[in-house]
């Protein structure tokens, strides 16, 4: 039995090979994605372990809504992972505010999830403060 799938939110999957939008694992959803949740809700088995990786717009106000409208998705032990906060904590480019100072409003409103910093390789990453841990 094959488990796993794989579920791409983006506005666009034009640039997304043949090989990718033809793989039988693989299901690409175009839209918002948040507005897209109802849909991505009906590709997951709720009882499925899912990891969420962030990787939208990096706009603060954008990153945020993601993480409020997908985090329970994950269980306990599992993570949330948020691509490029070193916008402006790193490199001089980006939104700023962006994804980094979202993840910081998002672990302040919400005690069940942690920053895992043990996940950011020798301390170098494009994700600095983006690998959230469901704790509970």
């Amino acid at each position: 039995m094959v488990k796993g799938q794989a579920i791409g939110v983006d506005l666009s999957h034009q640039n997304v090979p043949e090989i990718v939008r033809t793989h039988p694992r693989i299901h690409l959803i175009e839209g918002n994605a948040c507005a897209s949740y109802g849909t991505v809700m009906e590709q997951i088995n709720p009882a499925a372990n899912i990891l969420v990786i962030e990787d939208s717009s990096h706009t603060y106000q954008n990153t945020l809504k993601v993480l409020q409208t997908y985090h329970p998705l994950i269980k306990s032990g599992g993570y949330f992972i948020v691509e490029d906060g070193i916008c402006h904590h790193g490199l001089p480019t980006g939104p700023k505010p962006g994804p980094y100072e979202a993840i910081e409003e998002f672990v302040r409103e919400n005690k069940d999830f942690v920053i895992d910093r043990r996940r950011e390789s020798f301390f170098l990453t494009w994700n600095p403060k983006g690998y959230l841990k469901r704790i509970k």
